[in-house]
């Protein structure tokens, strides 16, 4: 269990009078403080909404790379693998997510074809390779990559936009309609996906932005 040791202050000189580098903003409410250095296992919480601030933990970037290594290889085969089998009147297909995005290529849908594409298979894939450019130096102490902290910046820009929780949710509500209308067999992408999904999640416990942006900023190098 993680101890709340707050390191951060509202208290000396006025805040308008420190330098923007050494301030941090809640998220969540806007309060201003200065930055202090949480120890591992400590959390640094907003004193106004509760909000955690700052969370390092030991040896979290590591498991970062390797659970978003993870994803990746999960993301190829969810891609390319068969997902679904529908069985109906004596008929069966099986189709795989890049199938199933091929399907919509034509016409007006095209568009739908392209969105499907990049928020569940290549906005995560690329949000998970910019965590591995941007913490992999960091992890065997080495000066910050070229450009590291505008790729973690897009990192967490493309946060929201990394939907596969969505597109889980979305078909497990169309199989329970579709379920009375046909048999339908889960592939091994839907359980790779499944897997994928979880990983993704448990990772994003993982990140702590303060850790990371406290490792670029007192690194030497670009």
């Amino acid at each position: 269990m993680s101890a709340t040791a707050p390191p951060l202050t509202r208290s000396g000189p006025p805040l308008a009078e420190t330098r923007a580098e050494d301030l941090m903003a809640c998220t969540e409410c806007d309060a201003l403080y200065r930055n202090g250095t949480p120890a591992n296992g400590q959390r640094a919480v907003c004193a106004r909404c509760g909000h955690v601030l700052a969370a390092p933990r030991r040896k979290a970037g590591m498991q970062i790379i390797m659970l978003a290594v993870t994803v990746l290889v999960l993301a190829i085969g969810a891609a390319f693998f068969p997902f679904l089998r529908i069985e109906a009147a004596g008929l069966g297909n099986s189709v795989s997510l890049i199938d199933a995005i091929l399907v919509f290529t034509g016409g007006r849908l095209a568009i739908l074809a392209v969105a499907m594409a990049a928020f569940v298979l290549v906005i995560p894939a690329a949000r998970m390779l910019l965590l591995i450019y941007v913490i992999g130096p960091l992890v065997f102490d080495r000066p910050p990559a070229r450009q590291a902290r505008r790729a973690y910046r897009l990192a967490e820009k493309l946060r929201p936009w990394s939907m596969a929780e969505i597109f889980a949710i979305g078909c497990a509500v169309s199989l329970v309609k579709v379920a009375d209308l046909a048999r339908v067999e889960f592939g091994p992408a839907f359980w790779m996906f499944a897997a994928l999904v979880v990983i993704a999640l448990i990772q994003e416990r993982f990140i702590c932005s303060w850790s990371v942006w406290h490792s670029l900023n007192t690194s030497t190098g670009r």
